[in-house]
């Protein structure tokens, strides 16, 4: 699957559009990990726990993209994007977007 934040493929055609495609994930900060990014808040810096939270809903949420845009025949996302929104304090939703087409290459 080719994935690019372009509106265009340098080096394809695009033969068939076929819509929006997304793959969205819910998350939630642990007890512990809220602990665990309070102590590293007091130092300051990187706060890895949460760093690593956001990584790991960023790529489930984009391999559900993936699949998706496999679901309905495409085999390239175009103008794929992430969004986050705070559904409750601690509780994020992540959200990968993008446009799915058949593409063939020149």
């Amino acid at each position: 699957m080719i994935v690019t934040t372009t509106n265009d493929l340098i080096g394809y055609r695009i033969v068939e559009h076929l819509g929006l495609v997304r793959g969205v994930t819910v998350r939630s900060r642990s007890v512990i990990g809220n602990i665990g990014g309070a102590v590293q808040s007091i130092f300051g810096g990187n706060i890895t726990i949460y760093t690593k939270l956001a990584e790991t809903a960023r790529q489930e949420a984009y391999d559900l993209l993936v699949a998706h845009a496999r679901e309905v025949g495409a085999n390239a996302i175009l103008a794929m994007r992430y969004d986050a929104n705070e559904i409750m304090d601690g509780i994020t939703e992540v959200l990968a977007y993008g446009t799915a087409v058949k593409v063939e290459a020149l």
